[in-house]
């Protein structure tokens, strides 16, 4: 297993300088060491994170196979290695270590890009075919490894970062008005395989594609599919019993410490259950790890989307588990402090203080793990969300996260505003994904609506969540798990009646249902409450300051959005969060402030 940066460069020049630079934007995720393999034609880099096997798994990794000359550089875990190791070795394979890289580069050779079908896991890798001159990428189904890429001239450039795409001599950061339309319109959320800057795009969660001979063509491979569900709902529940504690248990291997989230919710709190009785079984202790803010219990105020504070749940959990526990306790300066740096981890702006807070957490993890799980994406698969349950929600024609666009496309500047129609780039990429929905015919019209939902969630809102998850702890070289994102748990789940998913009228029943005796009852039943933000004033005094000077300033933002609307947005609440339920006033604010520095280091050349 190996969490790192990989990069590469074809048909282009691609000498010692170049390289380096490339390398040195790759670092912080792979800190352990790092590779380059030099060919004709064809550059790849490899920066590592060494989870398994330290000394087996060096990349960039050559195998000579049937004629063939390979060479992987490699992002991810798989969690089938040992199945695959075995169907290898009866093939007549031999292998040198116990690493999965080794594994996935020996079924590239045996199944050329067949071998997907067979891969259970996170990945993002690349293979050079060293005759063929030629050059395989792919992405794991649920998209939970990036990989970007640019088509540049008469060659081709990929890495995990578009930081490291923008660092090649002649790239230059641009952005056009689609791009700004990607910031105010959709963001932190962003079409499916759109990179921003121009020219740079992302291989979509479940495609792999071919560059040979200047030309690129890319497939998808996997996407949800609806099948005929004849189960019962008990045996339902037993199914999706086991596919959660296996897919829980397979992400526990490591030869370094392993550790768990723990917000005290119900995904965090049934993985930290799991993991805690097998660190048990073999004599150890759990190491968990909770946010939270200076004064938290003082200025929380219960609302809709946020109902409970965590941090009795979490005690709870800790005292029943009885884990190693550390807390990271976060002031709103501590937030602020972390502006500039995650949005240098994201390339992009974010979700701001969301992000900062995580940015901050992962690098206290770090400090005593370098593995952790983490319960993102239950809510996308199971339906847990708000918008899944509220029947006007839902009826609503458009993302259920993002019910403003109105607000978002008055904020433009005007000169952008006549250029681009922001509700219609909004809704066709809204009626673009209800359409690609695969729903079988003769489906009800609610089975029809919630199947159009979980695609949208999928495709979009899941992919902002990974993106935050993957960048925020990579920064720090740490390694987070999602084990709700195995596919084979998306897959299950999409065929499921909404009615099981539903079970009594409650977020996420079937999943409650499924893993009775693995929580306190207290836990088990928790009305949804999503990730902590702070409600602390001072962080919201803090944003508006920094948003007032700015206003003083010849800020690159403002040819993006109106001095007039940016004024607005420091007088108060806004009808609808920005993006999702945390994105208020504050965070808003906090978002205008990450493009104004994302424009400002990244030297982004409008072209519009």
């Amino acid at each position: 297993m190996t969490m790192c940066a990989i990069a590469g460069m074809i048909g282009l020049n691609a000498n010692e300088n170049a390289a380096d630079k490339m390398l040195k934007t790759m670092t912080r995720r792979g800190p352990d060491a790092d590779g380059v393999f030099t060919g004709e034609g064809c550059t790849l880099l490899h920066a590592r994170l060494a989870i398994i096997d330290p000394e087996g798994g060096k990349q960039p990794m050559a195998l000579d196979f049937r004629d063939e000359t390979y060479v992987l550089v490699y992002n991810g875990e798989l969690y089938n290695t040992d199945e695959i190791r075995r169907e290898l070795l009866r093939n007549g394979h031999e292998f040198s270590g116990h690493s999965d890289t080794e594994v996935l580069l020996h079924a590239y050779g045996q199944w050329g890009e067949a071998c997907l079908e067979r891969l259970n896991g996170i990945f993002a890798f690349a293979v050079w075919e060293k005759k063929r001159k030629r050059l395989f990428l792919a992405r794991d189904r649920i998209g939970v490894k990036p990989l970007f890429y640019k088509e540049h001239g008469t060659g081709f450039l990929f890495a995990s970062e578009i930081k490291t795409i923008l660092t090649y001599p002649t790239v230059r950061a641009e952005l056009d008005e689609e791009g700004a339309a990607e910031i105010l319109m959709l963001g932190p959320g962003r079409t499916p395989g759109c990179g921003v800057f121009r020219g740079i795009f992302e291989i979509e969660p479940g495609c792999c594609g071919f560059y040979e001979n200047g030309c690129l063509r890319i497939r998808r491979y996997w996407q949800l599919r609806d099948r005929e569900h004849t189960q019962s709902f008990e045996e339902t529940s037993e199914y999706v019993r086991y596919l959660v504690e296996d897919s829980i248990r397979h992400q526990m291997v490591s030869d370094v410490p392993v550790g768990t989230f723990l917000s005290g919710g119900l995904d965090s709190s049934l993985i930290t259950s799991v993991c805690a009785a097998e660190m048990r079984q073999r004599g150890e202790v759990l190491h968990t790890f909770s946010v939270d803010y200076v004064d938290h219990e003082k200025y929380f105020r219960p609302g809709k989307f946020q109902p409970a504070s965590d941090g009795s749940y979490i005690r709870l959990m800790h005292d029943a588990l009885q884990t190693n526990h550390h807390w990271t306790v976060l002031g709103p300066e501590e937030l602020l402090s972390v502006l500039e740096d995650s949005t240098l981890a994201r390339d992009l702006p974010g979700m701001a203080d969301v992000d900062f807070s995580l940015l901050a957490f992962c690098a206290r993890i770090r400090k005593d793990v370098k593995v952790a799980l983490s319960g993102e994406c239950a809510d996308e698969i199971f339906g847990g969300y708000p918008w899944y349950r509220d029947p006007e929600v839902r009826a609503v024609d458009g993302f259920p996260w993002a019910q403003n666009t109105s607000f978002r496309a008055a904020m433009m500047n005007p000169a952008l505003a006549k250029r681009i129609d922001g509700p219609s780039y909004v809704r066709e990429r809204y009626l673009q994904t209800c359409r690609e929905s695969d729903i079988l015919p003769g489906t009800s019209p609610q089975e029809r609506r919630m199947k159009e939902m979980v695609n949208l969630n999928f495709r979009w809102f899941m992919q902002t969540l990974l993106d935050r998850k993957d960048r925020m702890s990579m920064y720090s070289g740490l390694e987070v798990r999602v084990p709700f994102c195995d596919y084979r748990i998306a897959e299950y789940l999409y065929s499921v009646p909404w009615e099981y998913k539903d079970y009594q009228n409650q977020e996420k029943g079937l999943l409650r249902h499924a893993m009775r005796g693995w929580l306190p009852q207290e836990v088990l039943m928790r009305k949804k409450s999503p990730y902590p933000k702070t409600f602390d004033p001072r962080y919201t005094v803090m944003v508006r300051e920094r948003l007032m000077n700015l206003l003083n300033e010849e800020s690159p933002l403002f040819h993006m959005v109106s001095r007039k609307s940016a004024v607005k947005i420091l007088d108060g609440e806004q009808t609808w969060p920005w993006y999702g339920q945390l994105m208020r006033a504050p965070q808003t604010i906090a978002y205008l402030l990450q493009i104004d520095f994302w424009l400002k280091h990244y030297q982004v050349l409008f072209t519009f």
